[in-house]
């Protein structure tokens, strides 16, 4: 996303892939200024930061702890409340882990609008939940923070525009209590099940092995937060 007139921003600039940086630098150029800001560290959004930093001069910003290897130094750490400043109104970062412990959205109140990142995605009730403890609490919590701003439409990285951000939230957080609402329940009646059992109860024989490995680190970190949380009190 290209935020600005003059004075803008770059929104999570995606893979390091040298037709698309041409293509974004040359987009860059029109600016008098501009800054390359981040949501969170993986390849997809961040991998073109450095390569178009080179490119273009722009500085990077990005909120601490940034995962995937390839982002270089930022020039400013953002952390919640921060404002980014464009000609087109500020953006306020809103810090929203879950996806990854450091995820940023960007608010834009002069829009009611939402950069979204990986929180929601465009299509679908769900997105990357797993990998670093308290994963599944975060969400929700990101989740209930979304609630509280005054939206009009969600920007996700993935897909198109969320227009109905209300019924947005509540489909993704509908589908994350309905997970956590099945391995509670498996894990009452067989509190000895072990991940790839809880795959089997909550996926059945409907995934292909290429996302098998992905289907256990989701249901970890359901059974993580079900064993912090056993009456259901954190569900709703």
């Amino acid at each position: 996303f290209l935020v600005g007139r003059s004075e803008g921003v770059v929104i999570d600039p995606g893979p390091d892939v040298e037709h698309h940086v041409r293509a974004l630098a040359s987009r860059m150029a029109a600016f008098d200024r501009v800054t390359i800001v981040l949501t969170h560290g993986h390849r997809d959004h961040a991998g073109a930061a450095a390569s178009l930093a080179e490119a273009t001069g722009a500085e990077i910003w990005g909120p601490a702890g940034l995962e995937g290897g390839d982002v270089p130094t930022l020039q400013r750490v953002l952390a919640d409340g921060d404002t980014v400043e464009t000609d087109d109104g500020a953006l306020v970062a809103v810090h929203t882990p879950g996806h990854t412990p450091e995820h940023l959205c960007f608010h834009w109140p002069d829009r009611q609008a939402l950069f979204a990142g990986d929180l929601l995605l465009g299509r679908g009730d769900t997105t990357w939940v797993a990998g670093y403890p308290g994963c599944v609490a975060d969400y929700l919590g990101s989740l209930a923070r979304l609630r509280a701003l005054d939206l009009a439409v969600i920007y996700p990285a993935h897909g198109p525009p969320l227009e109905d951000p209300d019924a947005a939230i509540d489909r993704f957080e509908a589908h994350r209590l309905q997970r956590i609402d099945q391995v509670r329940l498996a894990l009452a009646e067989r509190p000895d099940a072990d991940t790839d059992a809880l795959v089997a109860h909550v996926y059945g024989d409907t995934l292909s092995t290429s996302v098998l490995g992905a289907a256990r680190l989701s249901i970890a970190a359901l059974m993580e937060y079900v064993e912090n949380d056993p009456a259901g009190s954190g569900t709703r």
